[in-house]
């Protein structure tokens, strides 16, 4: 049997209660000095989002976090329903567990997220994986402590799913995976419905968050030393229609741009539906926002656009790339691509590498069509065999490849400011990145992580620049 628990609004002091006394409740179940969290999260910048604020609510229980399962008194995997091969890793690693909960049965296994939402996910999970403690969906984040409670106390399965209240819950507490690197959510769900995509039905419906908690938040990021944040939504370009006080993201994104300091705004995912002139505008006239701009074509055919039911063609998607690159030199576009839509044919894939061609992306995110079940696509027809999709798919990689180290060859000789993010191995070589988002590898100390820098490029590959900090 399905248990529902649970509260509807912000996140309030009941749940804060909860958590005192999940506290206490661990001090007689946990294996060592302090109770130790497993945090996997699988997919979307939302998803680590969300990852962030269970890892906040735990660390007001008084967890600590490691980075592998086999000491956690609790562990919790974060999935995502988007492709076939993420939710194939889920179980797979749900199933290694078994083991370890029999070794340790007082050890509380929990899912959550996209795949959770789906109930023949939900079904299977509740069939196949006994052991298996708590699971819940993307709209009972807010209700975490309190589900976690009543899985520790009745020592029974509790399963939350299908709980969508459309509000938006603020409040929760947030323990961010980085310092100088963050995810800044603005808004949830979406009311596009593409076909091929699982989203709407497991994020539910847009719901947009108030502007003055948004840069509430931004503000207090910038003031805590962020360089680096990402404004995120399902689609970011549809925020405020639901807002009582209707205001555009573009209006949105200009008003963070205007607290003073040293940082960078991204965002994503944009829609090029609802990609706005203002909106290019407002980049263009920016001090802080990335010169980079993230708009998902998906496909190069009108056609299968329609069937795909993106509400734009490509002649609409040229008109607002092309503006773009009038208003923002040397903007950076980057996309998503979908190879062999159910009904695509090789005329259709054809205009998809010439909208490539014209358009010169510097990277694009490509993938082959994995049908997800409750979506109209996957009734489609689709007749065209796996191994003709691969061959496609090569062919586009190998075209867009021709294209980035095009790109990557034309910056050298030029001085970029970078922000170095990360160490890639003990030669004393740093990854940093451009405002256009490209990967900059250089030779420098890594006290220099989590600053900018300019570096001169001195050699470009495929898709990485090489350069020496000036």
């Amino acid at each position: 049997m399905v248990e529902k628990y649970g509260t509807v609004g912000d996140f309030n002091e009941t749940q804060n209660e909860y958590l005192d006394l999940i506290y206490e409740l661990m001090q007689g179940r946990m294996r060592g000095k302090k109770p130790i969290a497993y945090i996997h999260t699988y997919g979307c910048q939302q998803n680590v989002a969300d990852g962030e604020r269970i890892k906040g609510m735990l660390s007001k229980s008084g967890f600590e976090f490691e980075d592998e399962p086999d000491n956690a008194d609790f562990i919790l995997f974060n999935t995502c329903a988007v492709r076939e091969h993420a939710e194939d890793r889920v179980f797979g690693n749900v199933g290694a567990l078994k083991n370890l909960k029999r070794k340790y049965p007082n050890t509380l296994i929990a899912l959550c997220g996209c795949m959770m939402e789906q109930k023949h996910i939900a079904d299977r999970m509740y069939k196949s994986f006994p052991y298996v403690g708590l699971v819940f969906g993307t709209h009972a984040l807010h209700q975490f402590p309190e589900l976690m409670y009543r899985a520790l106390t009745t020592g029974k399965r509790v399963y939350v799913r299908d709980n969508d209240d459309d509000l938006v819950h603020e409040g929760i507490p947030i323990k961010r995976d980085g310092n100088f690197k963050g995810w800044l959510p603005i808004m949830y769900g979406c009311n596009n419905f593409c076909t091929y995509c699982i989203v709407p039905h497991v994020r539910g419906r847009e719901r947009s968050r108030e502007k003055d908690i948004i840069i509430s938040e931004a503000k207090e990021m910038i003031d805590s030393g962020y360089k680096d944040i990402t404004l995120l939504g399902q689609n970011v370009n549809s925020y405020g229609k639901n807002l009582k006080n209707s205001v555009s993201f573009a209006e949105l994104l200009s008003e963070i741009d205007s607290i003073d300091g040293d940082y960078w705004l991204r965002f994503m995912t944009s829609h090029p539906k609802d990609c706005t002139r203002e909106l290019i505008d407002a980049i263009a006239n920016s001090k802080h926002v990335s010169k980079h701009l993230h708009l998902p074509f998906q496909s190069g055919s009108s056609r299968i656009l329609k069937l795909m039911n993106r509400h734009y063609d490509r002649e609409k998607y040229l008109e607002i790339v092309n503006y773009a690159k009038s208003k923002i030199p040397d903007v950076s576009l980057t996309s998503d691509v979908i190879v062999g839509f159910p009904g695509e044919t090789y005329e259709d894939f054809k205009e998809t590498l010439s909208l490539i061609r014209e358009v010169e992306f510097t990277s694009l995110f490509t993938f082959i069509y994995s049908p997800r079940v409750g979506t109209p696509a996957a009734e489609m027809d689709d007749p065209i065999p796996a191994s003709e999709k691969s061959k496609w798919f090569k062919e586009l990689l190998d075209v867009q490849e021709e294209i980035a180290a095009k790109r990557c060859s034309s910056m050298v000789g030029t001085t970029q400011r970078v922000l170095i993010e990360s160490e890639k191995g003990k030669d004393g070589i740093l990854n940093a990145r451009t405002s256009g988002n490209i990967v900059v590898e250089t030779k420098a100390l890594k006290e220099l992580i989590g600053t900018f820098q300019n570096v001169e490029v001195t050699s470009a590959g495929r898709w990485i620049l090489k350069g020496k900090v000036i």
